[in-house]
């Protein structure tokens, strides 16, 4: 199956379907966008080693890494104008969810400050990019604080994954053992963010305590 997806690395169909993925991922966490990334960043590295023609896989990669940036930054935004536009529902729905309200406190605060860094951390940990992009809009916090920090997440978890995929083929070989070892970092990666943006929320429970 790598064979197949180098094949079409290539083809404009490969970021289609990727981009897909990314866009409604925000959505639907489950999707495996990440997973369709690094597979086929691995299968180019491989087509590249086969051939030797480095120069010709490169355009492919960075096509590649900017095609799920930009996925990546709009699906942010329709889940941002959905939320915005949500109304007293959506508020409600919120307000049950202390997750979605911890969230939605804490970006308000590192936007207002002139920050966005929980932006970019939380789009590598599992379903905080859904919560980070839903709890903007529906507080409604101002497209030009949330928009320049969802393209440095995109862009960073863009590069990161492409990067996991293409350099791990190239010094293991396209395999799907390799495939395997990227995804893993790739879940290591979204267990520390995770980690790093749960922290202030338990310390508020221990203070609580």
């Amino acid at each position: 199956m790598l064979e197949s997806v180098g094949s079409l690395t290539s083809s404009p169909w490969i970021y289609a379907v990727i981009a897909v993925s990314i866009v409604l991922d925000v959505f639907l966490p489950v999707l495996p966008s990440g997973v369709l990334v690094i597979t086929a960043a691995t299968a180019a590295a491989g087509s590249a080693t086969a051939t030797g023609s480095v120069p010709h896989a490169v355009p492919d990669i960075l096509v590649l890494t900017l095609c799920a940036a930009t996925a990546s930054v709009l699906g942010d935004l329709v889940a941002y104008r959905l939320a915005w536009r949500g109304g007293d529902r959506l508020d409600r729905a919120i307000a049950r969810s202390r997750r979605l309200t911890r969230a939605q406190e804490r970006l308000g605060e590192v936007l207002a400050h002139g920050g966005g860094v929980l932006v970019v951390v939380a789009r590598f940990a599992p379903a905080g990019r859904s919560v980070v992009s839903l709890g903007a809009g529906a507080a409604h916090r101002r497209v030009r604080d949330f928009l320049p920090w969802s393209v440095l997440a995109g862009l960073a978890w863009a590069g990161y994954s492409v990067a996991l995929g293409y350099f791990g083929g190239q010094w293991l070989g396209a395999t799907w053992l390799t495939t395997a070892i990227s995804v893993g970092a790739l879940f290591v990666a979204g267990a520390g963010a995770a980690y790093v943006v749960r922290r202030p929320a338990l310390r508020e429970q221990e203070t609580g305590a």
